[in-house]
């Protein structure tokens, strides 16, 4: 049975930057097992499969290599920009996922970007495990943490892009992700007003190269902080990208933009 594969750089509008993930276009469903069997060979932080139209909706479901996620920011902007760009959904359209975190829906503006309705993870201060610090080993400011995640604050950008973490403690801590973030100092980046990296061995995700999901507890954390709804985070991985969230109290809009780098077929 032939899938359909495409490759797309989500949180940017360059290729080889921002986060990949594959998307399959699924003409019926498949066992799960199969999807999961796919996002290893596949081998990026997420793939995306997607399941034709019916009631004005489509199916999503998200796996790492090594786990189905509840929840992918940059699988979702991937597949919405898949739709758009194959013609699958009008170009001034909405496109609605069901998905495990319930309906997320996108629209393309004008500019090209994708704006994402999701839900609102926030975060609560904490007491962390000693491992959280060992494995980071940088002074920090503030824990919090959400159901899945630690939120972590440090002092500025120079701390927080020297991080080197010991995967194996994070991988062993009763959370599986950590976002670590900061408030913007560095200049010659492009405009931003937070920064953040994201590590999830637990998931089979060393660093993540840009998370949307993790930016659903970053916009009210970083609105309140600031004082503003309307934010620009950067994501300081390897690759980088840029995500804009607007906090809108139990949803938070994430938006940016994608770009396709290959097209292929899956002989399953």
């Amino acid at each position: 049975m032939p899938i359909r594969v495409i490759t797309v750089d989500a949180f940017t509008d360059k290729p080889f930057r921002g986060n990949p993930a594959a998307v399959c276009l699924l003409e019926e469903p498949i066992d799960p097992r199969l999807m999961q069997a796919i996002a290893l060979e596949m081998n990026l932080s997420e793939t995306a499969f997607v399941l034709p139209e019916v009631d004005g909706t489509r199916q999503l479901r998200w796996f790492t290599p090594e786990a189905e996620v509840q929840l992918c920011g940059h699988g979702t902007l991937a597949a919405a920009h898949v739709l758009y760009e194959e013609g699958l959904a009008p170009a001034d359209g909405v496109v609605v996922f069901d998905t495990a975190s319930g309906p997320l829906s996108c629209v393309r503006q004008a500019d090209g970007d994708i704006d994402m309705d999701f839900p609102t993870i926030p975060v609560a201060p904490t007491v962390a495990p000693m491992e959280l610090f060992a494995a980071l080993g940088v002074p920090v400011a503030y824990v919090g943490a959400s159901e899945a995640n630690y939120l972590v604050e440090v002092e500025d950008e120079t701390t927080l892009r020297k991080i080197r973490p010991d995967l194996r403690l994070l991988e062993q801590l009763p959370k599986w992700g950590t976002i670590v973030t900061c408030r913007a100092t560095y200049e010659g980046e492009p405009d931003h007003d937070f920064v953040s990296r994201f590590f999830a061995p637990a998931k089979g995700v060393g660093e993540d190269p840009v998370t949307g999901s993790a930016h659903c507890s970053l916009a009210p954390y970083w609105s309140a902080k600031l004082g503003k709804t309307k934010l620009v985070g950067f994501q300081a991985s390897k690759r980088g990208g840029i995500v804009r969230v607007e906090d809108r109290g139990e949803r938070v809009t994430l938006g940016g933009r994608a770009v396709t780098v290959m097209h292929g077929v899956l002989q399953v």
